[in-house]
């Protein structure tokens, strides 16, 4: 951090809180990821910049910062957002023994850290987030509608109309400053829908993207968003364990055999005509009769042939 900024943190705490430099600009944590334009009180962010108690941050439309507490606690602080570290008492064992975020508006992660759980509070206009060993999204809106969305362990939330209990992954309750407060349920496409803003929990949706180690289950809430892709940052390189097997050569695609071309289709042949019948024969005509108009005369009968004579008896031989 430059010296011109320590300057101005130095000399706005001593107007602001009329006590000492070093208590009032006391470092509670640092910079780990800056994206497009994050400011603090002297102006904008660097990574490894540090942040101090008192400090208001605030994100562009499009800006993103990850900080680090001195405790290992975790706070992103998403696009358009703005946020204070109101109170913060460190002790000697790496812990805090209270840590209080004041959020204005806009959308952020909390990842818990080695303090005890009841050291954390996360304060909103609609009510209180008590942090139970835990991971969650919230979202505060310009009329202070706040959402809270459990991803891992457990958290409460109270307000005017009572106190909700954040038990389940995806659990989620949203809370007005007037009291009125929905019932706890999983995070759906309803729920932007009472937020006005469908850009309202971008770290869920995908619309901004945290660093490794930062990440948390979506809740199919980019799956129901239909986000276009070219509205999307470039997916991280995927990694290679091993080196590509070699493939066998792809064998030469064949050429396409040359079109036929069509037989031209023959003529039917004409029917042959029907054979005409034959005519039918004429009846012979009967034989005429015997000239003179006689009947031919009957044959006559053969005379009988006289009888043969008797053979004359043969001597008798002599032996």
């Amino acid at each position: 951090m430059s010296y011109l900024r320590r300057a101005v943190i130095a000399a706005l705490s001593c107007a602001l809180a009329g006590s000492p430099p070093a208590g009032a600009a006391e470092p509670v944590g640092q910079a780990v990821r800056i994206q497009t334009e994050v400011r603090g009180a002297a102006g904008p962010l660097a990574v490894k910049d540090a942040v101090h108690r008192d400090e208001r941050i605030s994100t562009s439309r499009s800006g993103l910062g990850q900080f680090v507490f001195r405790d290992g606690s975790k706070l992103a602080v998403g696009a358009g957002s703005s946020v204070v570290i109101d109170r913060f008492v460190f002790d000697d064992r790496k812990t805090v023994q209270k840590l209080t975020i004041a959020a204005a508006k806009g959308t952020f992660r909390w990842i818990s850290g080695n303090s005890r759980h009841s050291a954390y509070r996360i304060l909103t206009p609609a009510g209180t987030i008590g942090v139970r060993g835990t991971v969650f999204d919230f979202y505060v809106g310009g009329d202070g509608t706040t959402a809270v969305v459990l991803l891992s362990g457990a958290a409460d939330f109270c307000g005017p109309g009572g106190c909700r209990q954040l038990t389940r992954r995806c659990d989620c309750v949203v809370a007005k400053p007037n009291g009125a407060m929905s019932d706890t349920g999983p995070v759906n496409r309803g729920t932007l829908g009472a937020l006005g803003n469908q850009q309202a929990l971008p770290f869920l949706s995908g619309q901004q993207r945290l660093s490794s180690g930062w990440s948390g289950s979506g809740c199919g809430l980019a799956a129901v968003l239909q986000i276009r892709p070219d509205k999307l940052p470039p997916p991280p390189s995927p990694r290679v364990d091993a080196p590509p097997t070699a493939t066998e050569p792809e064998q030469p695609v064949k050429p396409p055999k040359p079109h036929k071309p069509h037989k031209h289709h023959k003529p039917d042949r004409p029917d042959r005509p029907d054979r005409p019948d034959r005519p039918d024969r004429p009846d012979r005509p009967d034989r005429p009769d015997h000239p003179n108009g006689h009947a031919r005369p009957d044959r006559p009968d053969r005379p009988d042939r006289p009888d043969r004579p008797d053979r004359p008896d043969r001597p008798a031989r002599w032996h």
